[in-house]
């Protein structure tokens, strides 16, 4: 099949099936033409430019668009299937060839190569394999989700073992020259296997990459939705050098292998912006390398899409709408607490108001918003930074996180006079808040006198709608989930099962649960009388405080998540058993 001076014909047949299907419509079309074409474009091109300004608009997606494409060209749609691929078909092309591509050889018959594509029309991608083969190519549709998993269980390791033929040097020790490891780290395949790292990382939704140095080998691993899972590791002899590319990336010193390191890279990941946090620390067999993954996208969201159940966002939106006092959020690292905080904070944000932040480290930019970061080695810490802030006449205070006294008496008396101050804290669960700020030196009249609420939170991981099983719960298979077991019993819920799209783990993306204390007179009378933490939680609960345990409940009731899951994320309200109850449920 020849595609060459198809493809602005075959776009505006794809154009024509969006609006037929009702994917999109005349007027999203007159909204997406460019209001002048680029200088000396070709004026046939008129169609794909409109296309991709469809798709960068949101109106249609990327995979609608090849779908439809194929259509138009009668091209045939495949399941890529690992175990009936031939190696040596495979082989036919090289691993750059397939990786640049994204391309996969399927069979060879009669002078022919069938080869999978994420898009029929990549014309350079064929033309390209026909010349590497010398064979005729007959492009097939497949998921290029399936090919890109299955390019790289092929070809990476074979990418990163060909280090001889490309003309990198192998790294022997740790105690290579460092002049030869800066060399390395610039070398063509490393930076390859560095980029394709991070871009697979972004692909999979992971929130780290982990690049762990052993004696007989590496591993990389990939945080994905909270849980570590393998990605293929490159040989154990390129360690050096791919933790020398990122220490150069991150503007860290390679000579220093000795001490730990922090480091910042910003990246653009197919029109994403990405912030990589990059620590090294020195271990036995190397250093080991942590990149969390600040993804800017993907902490913008609103209020509504934080995973709160109704009767919580309705007490939350009447918190951030206060003019002033403290507002906590509480959890352990990584339980979306600064997610939370941002949400708030573009709820609250409107032309009339000031916001000003101090964080450690400055996450994300919003627009609209002072953010100051943290310097201590300066002295710019929580406690002087807040300080200052206060003179800058704000309506709204972020502080990334209460550590100490300083910090919790400047955030107190910030509330006191006059400012809406947002923090978290290190906390098991929500009343645990207000007996830390005592526990830190603050008087118990000024929490009580300040204090708005406190939001504790853990991240559960999501059931993939696409294989999760249902049954009938059985209470005696979760001894540890104790009274909350009866409320389940009998009733059909969803566990988790596993599928080539949620990479067998059985989960797809994550949600959050919460527990939010509202202050009320009997809560001011026990902080003012110092009272535990468990007194506390018993007369929250007894005013309709729905626990975390409460919450991941309802989520497991509803179809959201499973009970293996709730268990995981609520253990420490599970050793302290208390009688419970769900709304909703009899």
């Amino acid at each position: 099949m020849s595609l060459k001076g198809q493809t602005p014909d075959i776009d505006g047949l794809v154009i024509r099936e969006l609006v037929r299907r009702r994917i999109i419509t005349q007027k999203h079309i007159d909204e997406a033409v460019p209001d002048e074409r680029p200088e000396g474009a070709d004026p046939s091109d008129a169609p794909r430019r409109l296309l991709e300004a469809l798709v960068a608009r949101g109106l249609c997606t990327e995979s609608e668009v090849r779908e439809i494409r194929a259509a138009c060209l009668s091209a045939e749609r495949v399941a890529l299937v690992e175990s009936e691929l031939d190696p040596e078909v495979i082989d036919l092309i090289k691993p750059e060839l397939a990786y640049r591509h994204q391309v996969l050889p399927l069979s060879r018959e009669n002078g022919r190569v069938r080869l999978a594509m994420a898009d029929v029309l990549d014309v350079e991608a064929i033309d390209d394999v026909r010349l590497i083969t010398g064979l005729d190519v007959e492009p097939v549709l497949a998921d290029p989700r399936e090919i890109r998993r299955l390019v790289e269980n092929y070809y990476m390791q074979s990418i990163m073992e060909g280090g001889d033929e490309e003309g990198v040097e192998v790294v022997h020790d740790a105690d290579e020259d460092i002049g030869d490891l800066e060399r390395m780290a610039r070398e063509a395949l490393v930076i390859k296997a560095v980029n394709h790292m991070i871009r697979q990382a972004v692909l999979e939704g992971a929130s780290d990459i982990h690049i762990e140095p052993f004696e007989r080998d590496m591993k990389v691993r990939f945080r994905i939705d909270g849980v570590l899972q393998d990605f293929a590791p490159p040989a154990k002899r390129y360690q050096a050098a791919i933790v020398s590319r990122v220490k150069i990336m991150a503007q860290m010193d390679i000579a220093e292998r000795r001490l730990p390191q922090d480091g910042r890279i910003s990246i653009r990941i197919m029109g994403r912006d990405i912030d990589l946090r990059v620590s090294t620390v020195p271990t036995l067999f190397g250093e080991s390398v942590v990149m969390r993954i600040l993804d800017k996208s993907s902490v913008m969201f609103g209020l509504t899409e934080l995973g709160m159940q109704p009767a919580d966002l309705q007490v939350f939106t009447r918190f951030i709408g206060r003019p002033h006092g403290i507002i906590l959020v509480t959890g352990p690292t990584g339980s979306g607490k600064t997610t939370t905080l941002y949400a708030a904070l573009r709820a609250a944000f409107s032309a009339e108001k000031k916001i000003i932040t101090i964080e450690d480290p400055v996450e994300y930019q919003l627009d609209g918003v002072n953010q100051i970061e943290v310097r201590p080695r300066i002295g710019l810490t929580f406690a002087s930074g807040l300080r200052h802030i206060v003179r800058q006449d704000p309506d709204i205070i972020l502080v990334g996180e209460i550590r100490d006294h300083e910090t919790a008496d400047i955030a107190i008396h910030s509330a006191l006079t006059g400012h809406l101050v947002l923090s978290t804290l290190h906390t098991n669960d929500a009343p645990g808040a207000v007996t830390r700020l005592v526990d830190m030196g603050i008087e118990p009249f000024l929490v009580a006198s300040t204090l708005v609420g406190a939001v504790a939170q853990r991240l559960v991981r999501v059931l993939c709608d696409n294989c999760k099983e249902p049954w009938v719960f059985d209470a005696g298979e979760y001894p540890r989930l104790g009274d909350a077991a009866a409320l389940l019993e009998g009733k059909t819920v969803y566990r988790p099962r596993g599928c080539d799209q949620c990479r067998f783990s059985g989960y797809r993306g994550r949600t959050a649960v919460f527990e939010i204390l509202t202050m009320s007179e009997p809560v001011e009378r026990l902080i003012l009388r110092r009272a535990s933490t468990g007194e506390i939680r018993e007369q929250s609960i007894s005013q309709g405080m729905r626990t975390l345990r409460q919450d991941g409940i309802s989520r497991v009731i509803a179809g959201v998540t499973s009970v293996e899951e709730i268990i995981r994320v609520t253990q420490e309200e599970m050793e302290n058993q208390k009688p419970i109850v769900v709304e909703g449920v009899a």
